[in-house]
């Protein structure tokens, strides 16, 4: 597989996993903090791949 493949599925799964986490909330409408700390981090590794390793921004 080319590394572009790779980096988009990996962009593609981690933007799935930010939205999740930080849009989710119960049936109270409370917000997680567990999911709220993943989907950031998720966010960082996101925005990391798609601006050096896709955009080639540096």
């Amino acid at each position: 597989m080319s590394d572009l493949l790779i980096n988009l599925i990996f962009v593609i799964a981690t933007g799935f996993i930010a939205f999740h986490g930080i849009t989710y909330r119960d049936e109270e409408g409370k917000k997680d903090f567990v999911r709220l700390l993943f989907g950031c981090i998720s966010l960082i590794f996101f925005l990391r791949v798609l601006f050096f390793d896709l955009l080639q921004i540096y």
